[in-house]
């Protein structure tokens, strides 16, 4: 598969905070990626750090790659980098704190961008920032790229292109339940805190947050829209629900899909985590919701929050292999179009979703900008801060597939 070059840069993609812990991950991926070798796709790795680069090329048997030194507050630096890649991906987070320059940077230059940040509120102001320059620059900026939010906004992509293959008529909502076994990075954790101690919780609760300005549907004040707080059963999926502790990111970027991918109007998401059957799968999933209602409530408390940081791993660390190797995911959705005709399918992977998933999810979203370009949506010179399901599509679907994960539609019954 030869590489879609449009001009002559020093790297088809850098690898930027691949000293942190999924950064690494990722060098290893791509040290380990078919496409990559195949392609003679060159890249690079890239952190404030030679001697930290070095020992992860060493370490990953990566010697073929690059070795980019940039610091993430140097603006000049994220010029030089930008300039000399076609495709940047990003795992340096938090990143309000260390992610800005980079983007103003890749804007410039008319460099693509994939991240793995869950920082809406970071994400809104480079979409205030940068849209319309990325726009006429043709770079596509494209944050959410691991399990927050790809396996939500590619639910909702695949239940709309399924429903008017087969009814002729659009959605007009869906749901998606999570099933997950898994555990937290420190970074993770790190962009977390950093929200909260940002006072940016009202900005978080906003569930139109990330849409385009004019596109808030008439009906945005409607339940349909509204956070879940409390445990429902629901029958389309047969089990007991709680509120998804992803889902205040996840619906967001969805939203903007709907409005970036023009859905029906007043597209309705909402997403779950399922519990089971039975009084015990109803106990638990009132549980989760007092429990997540409390903790979220009590980490907004800087005594709290400071505890909690003291306890929880640093950037930089994370579950061992062991872990993220016996970790999962498993998204049902269910997609329901005006008339009442119904879809459904599920996205499922082996491996720790924030993790093995994530980096899966962000590497190939990577290569199908540095590979496929002229097969995305909107073409090649289309460009803005989009997400996944309008940057990406079924490209990144079948990417995906090809890469071992499931991503799968139901036959119709």
């Amino acid at each position: 598969m030869a590489t879609n070059k449009s001009s002559p840069k020093k790297y088809d993609v850098v690898l930027y905070g691949a000293s942190g812990f999924v950064g690494r991950q990722t060098v290893d991926y791509f040290a380990q990626s078919a496409d990559v070798q195949s392609s003679g796709l060159t890249w690079a790795l890239a952190g404030r750090s030679k001697d930290k680069l070095e020992a992860v090329r060493q370490a990953s048997g990566a010697q073929q790659a690059g070795i980019v030194v940039a610091e993430a507050h140097d603006a000049a630096a994220m010029d030089t980098l930008a300039r000399n890649a076609r495709v940047v991906l990003s795992t340096a987070g938090p990143f309000a704190l260390y992610g800005s320059e980079l983007v103003a940077a890749c804007v410039r230059h008319g460099t693509h961008y994939v991240d793995i940040t869950g920082e809406t509120p970071w994400v809104k102001d480079m979409i205030d920032q940068h849209h319309e320059a990325a726009q006429r620059k043709g770079a596509r900026i494209i944050p959410f790229c691991g399990f927050d939010s790809i396996p939500s906004d590619i639910s909702v992509h695949l239940a709309n292109a399924a429903m008017l293959e087969r009814h002729g008529e659009p959605c007009v909502e869906t749901k998606v339940a999570f099933s997950i076994r898994g555990g937290f990075n420190g970074g993770t954790l790190a962009s977390l805190f950093n929200m909260l101690a940002s006072g940016q919780s009202a900005a978080m609760a906003d569930p139109f947050l990330l849409n385009p300005s004019g596109t808030r549907p008439a009906n945005a004040t409607a339940s349909a829209h509204a956070d879940p707080i409390g445990p429902r059963r629901d029958s389309d999926f047969g089990a007991w629900l709680a509120p998804f502790m992803m889902s205040t990111i996840n619906t967001r970027v969805v939203r903007r899909s709907a409005a970036l991918l023009g859905y029906a109007p007043g597209y309705a998401y909402q997403e779950y985590l399922r519990l089971g059957k039975g009084p015990v799968a109803a106990w638990a999933a009132t549980s989760l919701s007092v429990g997540s209602y409390t903790s979220q409530a009590a980490l907004r408390l800087p005594p709290i929050r400071k505890l909690a940081q003291k306890f929880a791993p640093p950037p930089g660390a994370g579950p061992s292999e062991a872990s993220m190797d016996g970790g999962s995911f498993r998204a049902l959705w269910v997609g329901h179009s005006a008339s009442g005709k119904t879809v459904r399918g599920r996205i499922a992977d082996q491996g720790d979703p924030g993790n093995r998933a994530t980096t899966k999810m962000l590497c190939e979203s990577a290569l199908a900008l540095a590979l496929q370009l002229d097969e995305l949506p909107g073409g090649r010179k289309h460009g803005g801060l989009l997400t996944p399901a309008s940057g990406l599509g079924d490209v990144l679907v079948q990417r995906l597939r090809a890469a071992g994960m499931t991503l799968q539609v139901d036959p119709a019954k």
